[in-house]
């Protein structure tokens, strides 16, 4: 199949560099899901262990798929993400139904959920303001930044991700100190936890903590852009998981440190609320603010990565070709923008835990076949000498066996508790499959 021009031209210097590439995955990693998801997790668990272990499940799963991601763009190095693995490992068409699943759902729903808990978490404390024009304004103002350059790209994310770890360390060492004395809460495992571990809720519960651990695969949606991808993508992808996971099991032992369940079940500002438990009600709102603020680097670190898929459809199909379209910077400009225009549609269009279950399902889909592409991978290429030097996952074959299998789990419940959402995902994926066969016809 023959393509259009891929974007070879840009510099070295107009290149991302492994710790702006690391920043993007940190920022589209910690975002939506840690500081809403404790809400739901403590209607069916009441456990402090059992809330702290599903963040270490989470946490552990993340990074076997973040090995196997690595191993991947380490064999396949070009942008794209899901697009381009399962282009390459299976057929066009599953390439082509991942990259339209990640453009449409797979990161402009994340995106939009961001926007609208840092809407919801500033307007708490300026009730004047609308939740959602907030959100509005920050998804334009953050589109129009990324589609200038890389520099002003890089600098806004690495600048919004360390200001995002100082902070959350901060108010952690803060708020375990401001307090007269922490919730009687043990976090040792007990007997009474094992019947908590193995039922329904944790597996559910997982669910929620699967998707506040969505992003680790960011930067191999940026593969062309960052400087000697083979070598500096496994230490990005796996190092920035790890700091992720230390960070949310500190945030959730601050949480139900400093504050009781029964204010917490069920709510989605648990952060603000822990605020206001630790520095009361000025400290609570300022808090509030600041933990608004910190959603500005996850909303910039996906609409740094999304619109790469975009240009990759850009570059293989005549249809899109004006999404290959870049700057003199080597920014796909146009991508950039109508991947600000879906985030701005599911804003207004839907609910947030609509989008929330819907973005879940189609990324489990995606990271699934891009994960058992592993296996393919090695069974084909095992005796080709051009990738003998590229990074292999340590352990083999457990990382990508247990990502399978939590995954599959995590569907299974999903089936049965919202088949409302799978259906439509099954949809999406059926008019991928048609949009494919129209683009076939237009040319490649």
């Amino acid at each position: 199949m023959d393509r259009l021009p891929k974007t070879d031209f840009i510099l070295q210097n107009e290149k991302f560099s492994p710790s702006t590439a690391a920043a993007i995955v940190v920022a589209n990693m910690i975002g939506t899901g840690v500081f809403t998801s404790l809400g739901y997790q403590l209607v069916g668990i009441r456990s402090g262990f059992a809330i702290l272990l599903l963040w270490v499940v989470g946490g552990v799963v993340a990074t076997c798929g973040a090995l196997c991601y690595a191993e991947l763009a380490a064999r396949l190095p070009r942008s794209g993400g899901e697009y381009n693995f399962l282009k390459q490992i299976y057929h066009p068409v599953a390439g082509f139904i991942s990259g339209w699943v990640s453009a449409t759902v797979g990161f402009a729903a994340p995106t939009a959920l961001a926007a609208i808990t840092f809407g919801t978490y500033l307007s708490s404390v300026f009730p004047v303001l609308s939740p959602l024009w907030l959100a509005t304004v920050l998804v334009v103002i953050v589109t129009l930044v990324h589609a200038t350059s890389h520099r002003n790209s890089a600098g806004l994310q690495t600048i919004f991700t360390a200001v995002k770890l100082v902070i959350i360390l901060g108010f952690s060492i803060a708020a375990l100190n401001s307090v007269d004395a922490l919730q009687q809460i043990s976090f040792a495992p007990q007997v009474s936890d094992i019947p908590i571990v193995t039922g329904s809720a944790f597996a559910v519960s997982l669910i929620y903590v699967g998707y506040a651990y969505s992003g680790w695969n960011a930067a191999t949606y940026l593969t062309d852009e960052i400087e000697n991808p083979r070598r500096t993508l496994p230490l990005v992808l796996a190092g920035g998981t790890t700091v992720v996971m230390l960070c949310y099991l500190l945030l959730n032992y601050v949480f139900l440190a400093v504050a009781p369940m029964a204010a917490m079940e069920g709510k989605i500002e648990v952060g603000y609320i822990a605020a206001s438990y630790a520095f009361g009600e000025i400290g609570g709102a300022v808090m509030g603010v600041t933990l608004s603020l910190l959603l500005i680097s996850t909303v910039s670190a996906m609409i740094v990565a999304a619109p790469r898929v975009l240009q990759v459809l850009g570059e293989d199909f005549a249809m899109f070709r004006i999404l290959n379209r870049t700057n003199k910077h080597g920014i796909p400009a146009i991508a950039v923008y109508l991947q600000g225009a879906i985030t701005l549609v599911f804003m207004w269009s839907s609910s947030f835990e609509r989008i929330l279950v819907f973005s879940g399902v189609t990324m489990a889909l995606n990271t699934l076949f891009a994960v058992f592409g592993v296996f393919i991978l090695r069974r084909r290429d095992a005796d080709n000498e051009r990738d003998s030097d590229a990074f292999r996952i340590p352990l083999y074959p457990l990382p990508p066996i247990l990502f399978i299998l939590i995954t599959l789990l995590t569907l299974g419940y999903l089936v049965i508790e919202r088949p409302v959402e799978i259906l439509f995902s099954l949809g999406l994926i059926v008019s991928g499959s048609l949009l494919y066969l129209l683009a076939c016809r237009s040319g490649k």
